[in-house]
């Protein structure tokens, strides 16, 4: 595999969408998929070669610390790869260089277990999101690269 993971800020490029509209919207049903965080955030897109197979965004409110991390998405026939966790590692240093020290997201119950395993906590109650469980997760992370 040829993979590589490239990093689009503030504009959500065509490969991003290709991916969301078909995990989000033709396998799970969401209708409610792009909003205008899409124009603000920092987006990641891993390409297999030209095939774009995975993306997420990142993206900052109010606090300079505390990002947002969401549309985690992985084309079905790249699942069970490891390439979730390659892209919000990616996500995650990008927080890093910038001086985030925190990660909040907002999981479907089913992918839970996966955020869990990437170091992710629970945080706050469960809550749905058009009709689908959901659970605020988070991470605090350092703005200093381990030494290895």
């Amino acid at each position: 595999m040829d993979m590589k993971i490239e990093k689009y800020e503030k504009i959500l490029p065509p490969s991003a969408m290709t991916v969301r509209t078909t995990v989000f919207v033709e396998e799970q049903g969401f209708v409610d998929e792009y909003d205008e965080i899409d124009g603000i955030a920092t987006h990641f897109v891993m390409f297999d070669g030209t095939l774009p197979v995975a993306t997420c965004r990142i993206f900052c409110k109010e606090d300079p610390e505390v990002y947002y991390l969401g549309r985690l998405a992985v084309m079905k026939a790249y699942r069970g790869r490891r390439l979730g966790a390659a892209i919000v590692q990616a996500a995650e240093d990008h927080v890093r260089s910038v001086g985030g020290t925190c990660i909040l997201l907002h999981s479907q119950r089913a992918a839970e277990g996966f955020y869990a395993a990437v170091g992710y906590i629970p945080h706050g109650e469960p809550d749905e999101e058009q009709g689908c469980p959901h659970i605020w997760m988070k991470k605090s992370i350092s703005n200093h690269k381990e030494e290895l």
